[in-house]
């Protein structure tokens, strides 16, 4: 734990943007203890280690998103987009900062990342799980039904035959 931030602290920070999950440059600023100016002006001078898999500028429309979800004013603050980093740019970050603390940081990050892999992937099997059991479920309904259907024939009386009159055999 670097400076008393934990991994649950840190995978509350974790979006779902474009399909992937990524982290904001101010979240990670803050995290790393830099201004959120400074660890995108070390970002642009290291433009080559951060390939457009690695981070990405937000739209206006996802900024403005953002925005909502979070109840925040449109005055003051950022007058750009922001970036977003993906794990293995959030991963290229420490080699730019460089610094004991965003070392720290980052492998503290780095465990939030994998924690919410497998926290996925626990939620993945669970979910297959429920539906191979909700099928197997489904089978046994029709067969019970059948069951009860033999029972019911079974435990009715039985239908008098009349006797047709006029009829000896």
């Amino acid at each position: 734990m670097a400076n008393g931030i934990t991994v649950e602290v840190i995978a509350t920070k974790i979006l779902l943007i474009r399909g992937k999950k990524v982290m904001l440059d101010k979240d990670l600023a803050k995290l790393y203890g830099a201004g959120t100016k400074r660890l995108n002006e070390q970002v642009r001078r290291n433009k080559a280690r951060f390939p457009e898999d690695f981070m990405f500028q937000l739209t206006e429309e996802e900024t403005d998103s953002l925005r909502s979800q979070n109840a925040t004013s449109n005055r003051g603050g950022r007058r750009y987009k922001p970036y977003v980093f993906t794990q293995e740019g959030v991963a290229m970050l420490s080699g730019v900062l460089n610094s004991v603390r965003a070392i720290k940081v980052n492998i503290q990050i780095m465990r939030a990342f994998i924690k919410l892999k497998e926290y996925i992937f626990a939620h993945k099997e669970l979910s297959y799980k429920l539906r191979e059991l909700e099928e197997k479920i489904g089978k046994h309904d029709a067969d019970i039904k059948g069951i009860f259907e033999t029972l019911r024939q079974l435990l009715s009386p039985p239908v008098k035959k009349r006797r047709l009159i006029g009829f000896h055999p």
